[in-house]
């Protein structure tokens, strides 16, 4: 954060000091987790469910140093600022930065500073990687760690902002109306990035047209004079041009989008590959993602990026070379053993599920056995069974070598996949981690291709850890 004085931080808030010199300045980072405090912190006091932050905030001061704590009560001995909700005071920090940010940027030899926002139902973080390597060429730039996308994360990822920051690249998640208006009014877009209305957390929302009414509060919360930057393929999403307070710029395969991928192609190894054009120039994009849904994150992301004003060769270098930074994310390791782990357990929903069994698949090809690990979709609502179910048709209509099927939220999957034809120990139950570690042990070989997937709640995530985390034979 940049350098404020316990004073600013209490005016931004509309806190109360209380045994601080209103002169004491913060100059280390915004933390949440008294584990990260660094001399000069400022300790977010966040209440939580299972633990108070205010139970550590003298740690905070005394032991990591930090010099202002944000709190809803006086504590004993501790320099605060005393605001009547943490989280909403937490998001009043951000604003009041990021609008003296964007002054100091106004101001003779300022650094321009433009403010990125991505939504949409699958592809968020992913995208934010990619977008974030491509700025990160052109200038100082801050993004996300991990899937920092809501009313905690994002104000957080502000606030590492500071004078030197030229790109500021937040990923806003949202699981109900009025969650993107909220996250908008903390970080008023100058582009707003929407990659996809689909069937996430279709249990908050109830029902798809729902998920685009919120997505599109991304889009109404722009700028004046900002750009949206909207999938042409996605009639939801393009609809939302008529809401855009200005500029628009598509993406997409079809031949209505500004920035298009052509003669889109796989490789052996499942990723993907296509012609990039924007506006009568073309590059050849050659992506180290496995996955073909990858090829529109890289067009979102190439798209906002060329709209942030960086030349088209510039973008298609660094998208070549860009990985996919956050853990669990179609995380790809082949292991010493011949067998390849595809860890894509952060989370999952059905149009995610469906583009993670389709790059095992080809990646498998006919030479390997593929191998699906399959947990529950979270959030679905009256949805559950029905997606859960279409997700096994799935898997049989793939040729799936073996599906391993873990809990009884995801049981449908099975009850699908066994409904479209699939035999025998082709499709097998279990009912827990532990009974899944037991049956991969027995049965993976090597050549194998296995895919780890379910939405985070769900906890395959440790069994993704768990295969990826194999040592190379001395």
């Amino acid at each position: 954060m940049i350098a404020w004085t316990a004073q600013q931080v209490a005016e931004a808030t509309g806190g109360r000091l209380a045994q601080v010199d209103p002169t004491v300045l913060v100059t280390g980072p915004v933390v949440t987790d008294s584990r990260q405090v660094e001399p000069g912190s400022l300790f977010v006091a966040l209440p939580g469910e299972h633990v108070d932050g205010h139970d550590y905030a003298e740690s905070a001061v005394s032991d990591g140093g930090a010099h202002l704590v944000l709190a809803a009560r006086e504590l004993p001995g501790v320099p605060a600022v005393i605001v009547d909700d943490v989280e909403v005071a937490l998001g009043e920090l951000a604003r009041g930065v990021l609008a003296a940010l964007r002054d100091a940027a106004d101001v003779p030899g300022g650094e321009p500073l433009t403010v990125i926002g991505i939504t949409g139902s699958v592809g968020k973080t992913t995208t934010k990687d990619l977008l974030a390597q491509i700025c990160a060429t052109a200038g100082a730039t801050i993004a996300p760690e991990k899937s920092f996308n809501n009313e905690i994360g994002l104000p957080l990822t502000v606030l590492r902002a500071d004078e030197s920051t030229r790109f500021l690249v937040l990923e806003m998640g949202a699981s109900g109306i009025g969650h993107l208006e909220y996250l908008t009014r903390i970080a008023p877009p100058d582009i707003a990035t929407v990659l996809v209305v689909g069937h996430a957390h279709l249990g908050g929302f109830g029902g798809i047209e729902a998920v685009a009414t919120a997505k599109s509060e991304i889009v109404t919360g722009l700028l004046p004079d900002g750009v949206a930057v909207l999938n042409a393929d996605d009639s939801r999403v393009a609809a939302m041009a008529a809401k855009a307070p200005g500029e628009v710029l598509t993406f997409g395969t079809t031949d209505a989008a500004d920035v298009r991928a052509l003669d889109l192609r796989v490789d052996r190894a499942g990723r993907a590959q296509f012609t990039l054009a924007f506006r009568g120039d073309r590059a050849e994009v050659a992506l180290r993602l496995v996955g073909e849904h990858h090829a529109h994150n890289a067009l979102a992301a190439a798209a906002t990026a060329l709209t942030a004003g960086l030349p088209l060769a510039q973008v298609v270098t660094a998208l070549n070379a860009a990985d996919a930074l956050s853990p669990h994310r179609m995380h790809v390791v082949d292991r010493p053993d011949g067998i390849t782990v595809i860890d894509d357990s952060y989370n999952a929903n059905p149009d995610s599920m469906r583009a993670a069994l389709k790059a095992l698949a080809v990646l498998a090809g006919r030479e390997r056995r593929s191998v699906a690990v399959l947990g529950e979709m979270m959030e679905l609502g009256p949805e559950t069974r029905v997606e859960h179910e279409a997700i096994g048709l799935q898997v049989v209509r793939l040729n799936i070598g073996l599906t391993v099927v873990v809990g009884d939220g995801a049981r449908p999957i099975a009850a699908g996949a066994v409904r479209e034809g699939s035999w025998g120990e082709e499709v097998l139950f279990v009912a827990d981690l532990d009974e899944a570690t037991r049956v991969l042990e027995s049965e993976l070989r090597p050549g194998d291709v296995v895919l780890v997937k379910s939405s985070n709640d769900a906890g395959l995530w440790r069994l993704g850890d768990l295969l990826t985390d194999v040592e190379v034979p001395a």
